[in-house]
Parts: C-alpha cells; sequence; structure tokens
C-alpha cells in the first residue's frame, strides 16, 4: 500500500492506494474508501492512480494511468509525481539517449524527462496537463 500526503486550494488530504485490479483502484481518502473505476487501465496490476481530493460528497479521479507500453518497447517513467506541462516528442521520432522526451512540474520545479536509450518513439502515454505519479510510463521507446 502506497500512502500519499496532497495539499489541494488549501486543503491536505492523506491518500493511500490499497490496491489496482484491472480498472478499478482501492483508495482511502482521509479514512473514506473509494472505489475508483480508471479508464484506459494498464493490462498488468499497478498502483497508477490520482489520489487528487475530491470536492465535498465526490469521489477522487484517476489520472492518467501508465498506458500499455507497444511490444518490444521500453518505457520512460516519472520519477515522482506531478503535472506533465511539456511532451517533446512525437510518435515516430527517431530520439537519443538523454534526449529530453517531456517535461514534468513537481514541487514547483520544472523536471527533464529524459530518454534512457536510443530508439524511435513508439507510444506517448500522457499529454500536456496529466497528473502523473511515480513510475507512471510518460513515452515508450522501442
Amino acid at each position: 500500500m502506497k500512502q500519499y500526503k496532497f495539499k489541494i486550494n488549501g486543503n491536505e488530504y492523506n491518500v493511500a492506494v490499497n490496491s489496482v485490479s484491472g480498472n478499478i483502484a482501492d483508495v482511502t481518502v482521509n479514512g473514506t474508501p473509494y472505489q475508483v473505476e480508471m479508464e484506459n487501465a494498464p493490462a498488468e496490476p499497478v498502483q497508477q492512480v490520482n489520489p487528487a481530493a475530491p470536492a465535498p460528497a465526490a469521489a477522487p479521479q484517476p489520472a492518467a494511468p501508465a498506458a500499455k507500453p507497444a511490444t518490444g518497447g521500453k518505457a520512460v517513467t516519472s520519477p515522482l509525481p506531478g503535472v506533465i506541462i511539456a511532451v517533446k516528442v512525437n510518435v515516430g521520432d527517431a530520439v537519443k539517449a538523454g534526449q529530453v522526451v517531456a517535461i514534468l512540474e513537481a514541487m514547483k520545479m520544472e523536471n527533464e524527462i529524459q530518454a534512457e536509450s536510443d530508439g524511435t518513439v513508439t507510444a506517448v502515454n500522457v499529454a500536456k496537463g496529466d497528473s502523473v505519479l511515480e513510475g507512471a510510463a510518460i513515452v515508450t521507446i522501442g
């Protein structure tokens, strides 16, 4: 179980991701359990839900879940939770190791997400404005 603390619009939320099974995530927000249905849920069980706090009486919304990587590709993942503020590559682009593929804002700092190896982008799994958690697939390089 992963636990997170979030401050959204001045309100603090304690979020625990209890489990993820298929497209259903079992989360607890400030002691209240929720079953969150994710769109485009990954094929493998991963803990990639957005523990964004609900508005009063509303369930938390799922983040951009890690998309299933293309066959034979290697995912470039988020090193920490944050918001994607720019995607620098498109599907089909050739990239070199160390090339910036996206920019992630976390804790009011911009973090360059770099390709770990040379290859061709086979999938872009996020868009500008998406919230992602640590380990979420940003792009897939084949």
